[in-house]
């Protein structure tokens, strides 16, 4: 059962299914999900697409190793069906700069915009002049305030974020030999993309591993209070034998309190590629594993929805790329397949 609340049936809790076949990631308003490689454009509709003089925009919140793949399986996707792609944006994760960014774009006349609608508040009224122009939206991870599918946008593309919370459970429970302590730091926002991924952690060592027990939990808004949890965390449960992270970057943090402390037994597991995570963990350190998501793959996806839209074929609202567990057996096959390159030369230098 699911630990998080308890029904006869079928729960929903925090963004989690839970019931007697298996827990799922599911959209901001419910939705089920549909995974990306089903996405495809029918074959007899390239034609069409490919002689029509489209266009597409991408609009991004960022600028990442993270965004970069993204862009280039939309851009190849896009590349291969014919439709150019005229605008490549980062707001830095600024609302009123990607209104404006929205509003540039649109004095080019997109046929299709790609985004991640940084507030579902202001986003909304910040999509509202594409939308009422006809362009095709598809947003990664977030849905503007108000807007229904298929009339206002085409899909949400996003990872299986139940499935990154779960591996990361797995992975950490494999390295402590499934037994042992282990610290829970969470996001403490209301984003139901980290939520998502931290509760599935938390559900798949309660549901899954009856050998480990969490005895000790922590929220983190600013990733720089990262050093000052762990070691907060370690003063109270010094033998703790595993640390989940909820992303890359205070996990960076936890894994330099553990190496301040000469503390080489704790394991971290987190979420997102990072380089010196990734060297840690290839060099035989602290990090057992790092699960990431297909992002080039995130990117394809959302093309293909677009590209849909514009042929008339519509696609579920709720779309989801796999996650992938990377460790220091597979390092260099899980950055290529995650972000479209090579790994790190410093990480494949150590993994030599």
């Amino acid at each position: 059962m699911c630990k998080f609340r308890q029904l006869a049936t079928l729960s929903l809790i925090g963004g989690l299914v839970c019931g007697a076949a298996a827990a799922q990631t599911i959209g901001p308003g419910g939705e089920s999900a549909t995974l990306s490689s089903s996405i495809v454009v029918p074959a007899d509709k390239e034609s069409m697409l490919s002689g029509g003089g489209y266009t597409a925009a991408l609009l991004w919140h960022d600028q990442s190793d993270f965004v970069n793949a993204v862009t280039a399986g939309a851009t190849d996707e896009f590349n291969r069906l014919g439709i150019d792609v005229i605008a490549v944006t980062s707001a830095g994760f600024d609302a009123a700069k990607q209104r404006s960014d929205i509003e540039t774009v649109l004095a080019k006349e997109p046929n299709i915009i790609l985004s991640l609608p940084l507030d579902p508040v202001t986003s909304a009224a910040a999509f509202a002049d594409a939308k009422a122009a006809g362009v095709k939206l598809v947003f990664l991870s977030n849905l503007p305030q108000g807007y229904l599918h298929p009339d206002d946008y085409a899909a949400i593309v996003t990872d299986d974020l139940f499935q990154m919370g779960k591996q990361a459970a797995d992975a950490l429970a494999a390295a402590m030999g499934g037994t042992g302590t282990v610290g829970w730091i969470f996001h403490d926002a209301d984003y139901y993309v980290t939520n998502q991924r931290d509760n599935a952690f938390k559900t798949t060592i309660e549901n899954d591993h009856p050998g480990i027990e969490i005895v000790a939990e922590q929220g983190i808004g600013d990733p720089a209070r990262a050093e000052e949890i762990a070691n907060a965390m370690m003063l109270k449960n010094p033998d703790i034998g595993g640390i989940y992270v909820t992303w890359a970057g205070p996990a960076e943090g936890v894994l330099a309190v553990l190496k301040a402390n000469g503390n080489s037994t704790t394991k971290i597991v987190t979420l997102d590629l990072s380089e010196p995570i990734a060297l840690d963990m290839v060099k035989g350190g602290n990090v057992a594993a790092i699960v990431a998501d297909e992002a080039y793959e995130l990117g394809r996806a959302m093309a293909a929805v677009g590209a849909r839209a514009l042929a008339a074929v519509e696609s579920p609202p709720f779309v989801v790329a796999p996650a992938i567990t990377v460790t220091s057996e597979n390092v260099a096959d899980g950055w290529m397949q995650s972000l479209h390159r090579e790994a790190p030369e410093s990480v494949l230098d150590a993994s030599n």
